[in-house]
């Protein structure tokens, strides 16, 4: 089964090496596939299907909606696609739009807060449905753009994992696309003929002005740097606790001996004479 193009082949590649790098995905495995309807999402499903019928493993799939409620919403649209290219799925009808006024946080943005209730909600449906691993679309962009905000706006070194597991230990949370930038998501949704669906919320897109600023900043260094995004994303595989100010990841004692046994070595040896 050959690629449909060089994007697709490229796009698959990287999404491998993710996959092998961080242990993605393992023989028997049921991935539950968080499909938004935007262009990430799309692009996860059709690459995550592409390998899983050229892949030495076996694994299956299905493509989990969560409808938020608002009335627009194209969920027909969703359900067709998946039916036209032999994609299990379900839908899930939610009143999350309802309740969203009532219990935003005055510090919060509108789309943060859905995505963790429809976070929720994935996590309920993956049990029902028996999924190993829930799959979301966050890409290349998504990691160095939340590492930043992380770093500037939060006080805290971070940025998301490629594999992690729920706090309660029930449920494996992957993301496949961590290699892959959100320009190449763009283009390839377009280029395999996948509609893109917005969620219909009075605020979808409405980012944060941090985020919005972050993303700014990241597009300006790319062009002025270019590969200035790859250097980042190879940083967080990068990591120096020992140069870091976490006592955590570097208590004092232990700074204190590493620091006496690397002069210990570097000294030369002096023969004392009697």
């Amino acid at each position: 089964m050959a690629y449909r193009s060089p994007l697709e082949a490229r796009i698959s590649k990287k999404a491998t090496k993710a996959i092998t790098d961080f242990n993605l995905i393992e023989d028997g495995d049921r991935i539950m596939v968080g499909l938004s309807g935007g262009k990430d999402s799309w692009a996860l499903m059709q690459v995550l299907d592409n390998l899983r019928q050229r892949a030495p493993i076996r694994f299956s799939l299905i493509a989990v909606n969560v409808d938020s409620g608002y009335k627009d919403f194209k969920h027909g649209v969703i359900a067709s696609t998946c039916q036209e290219r032999g994609w299990e799925y379900r839908i899930e009808h939610t009143s999350i739009g309802d309740v969203m006024d009532d219990i935003l946080d005055s510090n919060a943005t509108p789309c943060s807060l859905c995505a963790r209730l429809r976070r929720g909600v994935l996590y309920r449906i993956a049990s029902e449905v028996g999924a190993t691993k829930i799959a979301l679309g966050h890409h290349l962009d998504d990691f160095i753009e939340t590492l930043l905000l992380n770093l500037f706006f939060a006080g805290a070194l971070k940025a998301m994992p490629a594999r992690l597991v729920s706090d309660n230990g029930e449920h494996v949370v992957i993301r496949p696309l961590a290699y892959v930038g959100e320009d190449e998501a763009r283009l390839y949704t377009k280029e395999i003929g996948l509609p893109i669906i917005g969620c219909c919320c009075p605020a979808c897109g409405d980012l944060s002005l941090q985020r919005q600023r972050v993303k700014r900043l990241i597009m300006d260094l790319e062009v002025e740097h270019p590969g200035v995004k790859q250097s980042m994303l190879k940083a967080l595989g990068n990591v120096m606790p020992r140069h870091l100010l976490d006592t955590r990841l570097n208590p004092s004692g232990e700074l204190r001996d590493s620091v006496a046994v690397r002069l210990d070595e570097s000294l030369p040896l002096i023969q004392i004479q009697h």
